[in-house]
């Protein structure tokens, strides 16, 4: 069995903290919490892909669990964020000045193994451009370096998407 910190990066979480109250970044954490590219997006994807591949491939079953595990963390923690922001943490985001809830209507469902290790890689890639977009964007050094922590899980996760696509997942 994989453990867990095997999708991860080593280095430990900073502290849950931000210097102010920010509605601004506090919208952007709602969006990274109930976007339709969004953790929890990445979660109930994760979780339908674990379990498509339960009976032809236990192996990738199981790793797309357990990096689902993680990216429940990231939930979490871009949810505190959002809160200490100011803003309420629901699974929604912001739509101009109204509030738009999650759906899992937001994901694409591929079933054949490579498009969906190939739809997962890609997730992974514009999750990484979004939170270093909000990093640059964001002057709260707290939720920076957050967000940048985030990164390099989310840089894990691309590496094992490709290694995984390289393989061609014939076995399975």
């Amino acid at each position: 069995m994989i453990s867990v910190s095997s999708f991860a990066d080593s280095s430990p979480y900073p502290p849950l903290r931000v210097e102010c109250p920010n509605p601004g970044y506090a919208a952007e954490m709602l969006s990274n919490i109930g976007a339709c590219s969004s953790e929890m997006s990445t979660i109930s994807l994760y979780i339908y892909n674990s379990t498509i591949l339960t009976d032809r491939c236990q192996e990738l079953s199981q790793i797309f669990h357990k990096i689902a595990m993680v990216e429940m963390r990231h939930l979490d923690i871009f949810s505190h964020l959002a809160h200490m922001l100011g803003a309420d943490p629901r699974l929604w985001t912001c739509s101009g000045k109204r509030p738009c809830y999650w759906s899992p209507a937001c994901n694409r469902y591929p079933t054949q193994t490579e498009s969906l290790l190939k739809n997962a890689l890609q997730g992974e890639q514009d999750a990484i451009l979004n939170y270093r977009r909000q990093a640059e964007q964001i002057c709260d050094a707290y939720v920076v370096d957050m967000l940048n922590r985030i990164i390099l899980d989310e840089q894990i996760h691309v590496q094992i998407f490709r290694e995984l696509l390289a393989e061609q997942m014939q076995r399975c």
